[in-house]
């Protein structure tokens, strides 16, 4: 028998069917079981409705298709043969009008197939059978669906305790009502909770995660297998670590497969990152630093000695969210991402350069080792507003003058804090960036996020402070010269 087509909808006992007595259905024909089901109710009086049956159906007819002679010919045995070959779950048959009785041979014949037979009383109408299965339906669906929040909001909480891959494995189990396991990248059980399966479940259960374990393109991430007396799954946990949940259950919810799969959702967040060597190394690197280990000595951990820092601003108007900036990172070609109020920041080996990223807007510092991260911190800050005023997708920060060479580093630092002394953060940074667009107002307005005015405004107050003509090339080439300092 072909595998019912079944909607997305808790099936209906046909026993719970039965039981409703403003129906006053009566089994007459078939086997009683309490394991039988109905997916749906369909009305049909032709004489074979094996083309339109999906599977799963309570077939409900009044007998207008039975000619007068059926019931010495094969008719009947031909007519239940075909609905229990299309997947029929029962036959509903209406007393009233066309026959005032089931007929006898269709009641044998009900027998000799192991088809359930009902009969509809006269005062009940096919609307109303039909109206109760849709009405036991939504009340299984509803119970499903407190059901799985129930055992989402316990997995979740389980996640949280001291003993997160456990306690979830138990709540799992609970759940479910029988065995869950978590085996390791080599097949090894690492833990188990519930009710323990036979041998040859586990035997069984144990030879499905290796289904469902990366091997390459195509590998499925679930799998499944029943049998009489136990339904089995496994669930691939992660981007590829290894790791599989095993689930083993004496039924099949249709909840179930919902529930678990919320369970390899958590497992795969407690295994994955944690298990991972590059998820240790960036864990052991920022311990490091936050017990005072000096950064050069922390760069080894994270991928190299040279790196380049990328800010990045998204086109839009709305501040940048963990996922975007997850993916701008990864499209990068670092982990190493800090979401801010309006920009993301990227640390990233040097290597081939940042491309330019749909979306987004971008500024690159020049290379630099590990001592010299702030300092390529804020040349990424400066070259993403260069970037937004030029409305660029992507600028990099240029390499120092030929004349910055000339002068000694020292000499250097302390001719810019002499010169600049007399300018707060806010107003120097508001000359470097007027300098840098050559004195465009409106273009810096836009990189500083201010009114033009409010530049106009403060490059009247730089002058005034510094006692320097603006407007005298001379003079900008030495600001310049300074504000370039780290």
């Amino acid at each position: 028998m072909p595998d019912p087509a079944v909607p997305p909808t808790p099936p209906v006992p046909l026993a719970a069917l039965l039981a409703r007595e403003d129906l006053g259905l009566r089994q007459i024909a078939g086997p009683s079981d309490p394991s039988a089901v109905v997916h749906w109710a369909h009305t049909s009086e032709m004489a074979d409705p094996y083309p339109y049956l999906l599977g799963g159906e309570l077939l409900l007819t009044a007998g207008v298709h039975i000619l007068e002679a059926a019931g010495s010919g094969t008719y009947f045995d031909d007519y239940v043969s075909r609905v229990v070959a299309a997947g029929g779950a029962a036959l509903g048959f209406g007393v009233a009008p066309v026959h005032d009785t089931v007929p006898r041979a269709l009641v044998a014949a009900c027998d000799s197939y192991e088809l359930p037979l009902i009969e509809v009383p006269p005062r009940t109408t096919f609307s109303a059978v039909a109206r109760a299965v849709w009405q036991l339906m939504a009340q299984a669906r509803h119970a499903e669906l407190r059901r799985v929040t129930e055992a989402q909001q316990s997995l979740a909480a389980a996640a949280s305790r001291p003993d997160p891959v456990p306690s979830v494995l138990r709540q799992l189990a609970r759940r479910v009502g029988g065995w869950a396991v978590l085996y390791g990248p080599d097949g090894v059980e690492l833990a188990s909770a519930g009710r323990p399966v036979g041998t040859a479940a586990r035997e069984a259960l144990t030879g499905l995660a290796e289904v469902v374990r990366p091997s390459g393109p195509g590998t499925p991430t679930s799998a499944s297998h029943a049998t009489a007396d136990v339904h089995l799954a496994a669930y691939s946990l992660g981007a590829g670590h290894g790791f599989v949940l095993g689930v083993a259950a004496p039924r099949r919810d249709p909840g179930d497969h919902t529930i678990a799969s919320v369970a390899a959702v958590l497992l795969s967040l407690l295994t994955g990152e944690h298990q991972s060597r590059s998820g240790a190394a960036r864990s052991s690197a920022l311990v490091r630093l936050l017990l005072g280990a000096p950064a050069q000595d922390v760069a080894p951990l994270l991928g190299g000695e040279r790196w380049v820092v990328v800010h990045a601003r998204p086109d839009t108007l709305a501040a940048p969210d963990p996922v975007a900036a997850s993916a701008l990172g990864a499209a990068l070609g670092s982990p190493l991402i800090d979401v801010a109020r309006e920009v993301v920041r990227v640390l990233l080996p040097a290597g081939p350069e940042p491309a330019p990223q749909p979306g987004w807007t971008l500024g690159v510092s020049a290379v630099a080792g590990p001592r010299e991260w702030a300092t390529a911190d804020a040349q990424a800050g400066r070259a993403l507003a260069r970037a937004r005023a030029t409305r660029a997708g992507l600028v990099r920060y240029g390499a120092r003058p030929a004349l910055a060479d000339l002068v000694p580093e020292a000499d250097a630092e302390a001719h810019a804090r002499a010169l600049l002394a007399p300018l707060a953060p806010a107003l120097a940074e508001t000359l470097r960036t007027w300098l840098s667009l050559h004195g465009s107002w409106d273009r810096t307005a836009v990189a500083l996020g201010v009114h033009r005015n409010t530049v106009r405004q403060r490059i009247a107050k730089c002058a005034t402070l510094l006692e320097r003509d603006l407007d005298d090339p001379d003079v900008r080439m030495e600001l310049w010269f300074a504000l370039r300092r780290p």
